[in-house]
């Protein structure tokens, strides 16, 4: 049975760059296990914005991750823990560790957790219907 051996050489002419050689049918080493270490965990970045920023009741707007982290920080202790709030300081998180999908349902998060009384009402003043009204080319 071979070992598999790296054997280490220089390049003619006294060239200071080493090469690796590897005999036949031996496999190379696997890569680091660690997933931060190749990349695929990087630190949290709280400076992502929403595509559309979340505009609060008193005029202010929400427009990245950081500001809306520091808004719930600052709620009272009671409205911080219902477990609305604690829905959308999940989303948040995991959008600042991955973003993507994450930073639109950190989003809804934040809002659905902002609107959480407030009961839509139906206007039946404000039916418009499309059907009927298509415009044809002879009719132009």
């Amino acid at each position: 049975m071979l070992a598999c051996v790296e054997v280490l050489e220089r390049h003619a002419r006294g060239a200071t760059r080493q090469r690796t050689v590897k005999p036949r049918g031996c496999r190379a080493a696997s890569r680091p296990t660690s997933t931060r270490r190749a990349g695929a965990i990087s630190a949290p970045k709280w400076s992502r914005e929403f595509e559309d920023p979340i505009v609060l009741a008193d005029g202010r707007t929400l427009v990245t991750l950081r500001e809306a982290a520091t808004y719930i920080t600052k709620l009272p202790k009671a409205e911080q823990d219902l477990e609305i709030w604690q829905i959308a300081v999940e989303h948040l998180i995991r959008a600042a560790e991955t973003g993507g999908a994450w930073l639109m349902l950190a989003r809804i998060g934040v809002l659905k957790a902002l609107h959480r009384g407030v009961v839509r009402e139906f206007n039946p003043d404000r039916q418009d219907t499309h059907w009927g009204k298509r415009k044809l080319k002879r009719d132009e």
